[in-house]
């Protein structure tokens, strides 16, 4: 893969491109500002401005904002976690000029008038109430409210119904004053767009745009304290999360971890907990591990959904795996296959072009970087057992877990 091009705007945008061949070009800006960045009151306001920004700017109307790119055969699209919020485009490179007029006009010229709030208010808690009748996806929330009770990475993304609706114009623009601006973002390409042509319509587009100042509050979160809850949701099968605080994306036992992450519940159907859950025993149709870095925190968390009389015996088992990475280091033939799966799952990934520009455009927001695949294969290749040894020891023991079960 050909090196990515970085660049800095006068006022502080920061630029960086990725070449590629295809005829089909991923572009966006990335802002250095999700739902842990929220003051108290503005729960759910990152995620409500992604929403918002698409409802007028100072010179056009919802409707034709919504058709600039579907005219021309592209998508639009925006999405917010707890630290970004990423507003980017899909279409062919002849069209590359009109996605970014497009793109620069609704992230620093959006209006947010009150009649699309009130409207887009009803959208939002549609989604919220979509999103509680799914314990599958709504537990994953409130897993991590539980690791960070009381701090905002503990936050639910929606935000909170009662609040949502007394939102008005002048909290959204006083959210966005406060983010929306060039040196507090990125914009990120990959495609066949050269660099030279990136920054000309950069400067033309945004070059009345200030740099503006942001300074982010982020606060490292409390001791980690594990905690158990038993939730009463009359769901038809338990839905149950085991996990723990893990390392932040600075560190870089980091990679460790994500090695054991997909050894234990990765998406191979190999993985140590599909075959001792699924395969094995039937007790499950779906189990899995996930492992998510933030700049200062992480998180690493197992999943299943079992019936109700089976939801201890499959937390046994899952402590049992984890006994295992605990106390048995893996011989030189189980590590070399755990990497070689994992290379090749990062390599067919990675063939997904759009994946790999968000993330290309994420990681150089918040870590003024992004490594090739050939530097995180090294990476990997460079892990050794006994150091997969002493991360599962540090963060797998029982004590260590907090569980949250939905009943």
């Amino acid at each position: 893969m050909s090196e990515c091009q970085t660049y800095t705007l006068g006022n502080g945008l920061r630029i960086i491109r990725m070449p590629s061949l295809s005829p089909v070009v991923y572009c966006g800006f990335a802002i250095d500002a999700g739902t842990r960045d929220e003051d108290d009151g503005e729960e759910g306001m990152a995620h409500f401005v992604e929403h918002l920004i698409f409802k007028g700017t100072e010179k056009r109307k919802a409707w034709h904002i919504l058709n600039r790119m579907e005219n021309v055969g592209g998508d639009l699209n925006a999405f917010t976690n707890k630290e970004e919020t990423v507003v980017y485009s899909a279409f062919l490179k002849e069209h590359f000029q009109r996605a970014f007029e497009l793109l620069a006009d609704i992230v620093f010229h959006s209006v947010f008038p009150q009649r699309e709030i009130d409207r887009e208010v009803e959208v939002v808690l549609d989604e919220i109430r979509s999103y509680e009748d799914s314990p599958s996806e709504l537990i994953y929330d409130e897993f991590e409210g539980m690791l960070f009770q009381g701090h905002p990475l503990g936050r639910n993304i929606l935000g909170r119904q009662e609040r949502l609706k007394e939102f008005r114009t002048e909290d959204v623009l006083r959210f966005v004053r406060r983010y929306y601006c060039p040196a507090n973002m990125v914009f990120f390409l990959k495609g066949d767009i050269s660099l030279d042509r990136i920054v000309r319509c950069a400067e033309r587009y945004l070059a009345g745009i200030p740099s503006g100042r942001v300074v982010l509050k982020r606060e490292c979160p409390l001791a980690y304290v594990p905690l158990r809850r038993r939730v009463a949701r009359d769901t038809h099968q338990s839905h149950v999360m085991m996990g723990c605080r893990a390392y932040h994306a600075h560190d870089e036992r980091r990679t460790g971890l994500f090695l054991l992450n997909n050894i234990l519940g990765g998406p191979g159907m190999n993985s140590r907990l599909n075959v001792a859950l699924r395969e094995r025993r039937g007790l499950v149709y779906n189990v899995e591990s996930c492992l998510m870095s933030y700049t200062d925190a992480g998180v690493f968390c197992i999943y299943f959904g079992t019936e109700h009389e089976h939801a201890e015996r499959c937390m046994s088992l899952v402590r049992s795996e984890l006994k295992k990475l605990r106390e048995r280091k893996l011989t030189t033939l189980q590590l070399s296959a755990a990497k070689k799966q994992l290379i090749g799952q990062i390599g067919v990934a990675s063939d997904n072009f759009e994946n790999e520009a968000l993330d290309m455009g994420k990681a150089f927001l918040h870590y003024g970087r992004f490594d090739s695949r050939q530097v995180l294969f090294e990476r990997i290749g460079r892990l050794d057992a006994s150091g997969l040894l002493e991360v599962a020891n540090e963060l797998f023991a029982d004590d260590n877990l907090s569980v949250l079960v939905y009943d």
